[in-house]
């Protein structure tokens, strides 16, 4: 499974962005897919989950009412669109594709791409 990640890039506080994840080399509608970012010097950091059939979805407490996850089976794309973006949403965003274990942790997701990076002016 190929991971690609884009739609990263500088925007100010209070504007949107929407990343994007296409996925290629099996059947994405049998993953789940995650978002996670990281800032240097700290951990990974869960942001949004979405399962295979797009029926739950699962969100960090900091991004809750202002990123929104989905997916496009048909085009083996995931998306977060993000809105109202603070300074510290500042990040390499990562997509990853799981079968099975908890959404919110890094080490459940067995597949990731290379990260988008998102950088949030004041």
């Amino acid at each position: 499974v190929q991971l690609q990640a884009s739609g990263g890039g500088l925007v100010q506080a209070g504007g949107s962005l929407r990343l994007s994840c296409e996925v290629s080399g099996r059947t994405f509608s049998g993953y789940d897919m995650g978002w996670f970012r990281q800032v240097p010097g700290k951990e990974r950091e869960f942001v949004a989950a979405i399962t295979w059939s797009g029926g739950t979805t699962r969100y960090a407490d900091s991004v809750k009412e202002r990123f929104t996850i989905s997916r496009d089976n048909a085009k083996n794309t995931a998306y977060v669109q993000m809105n109202s973006l603070k300074p510290e949403d500042t990040a390499v965003y990562y997509c990853a594709a799981r079968r099975s274990g908890d959404m919110s942790t890094a080490h459940s997701y067995q597949y990731w791409g290379r990260g988008t990076l998102v950088t949030v002016s004041s």
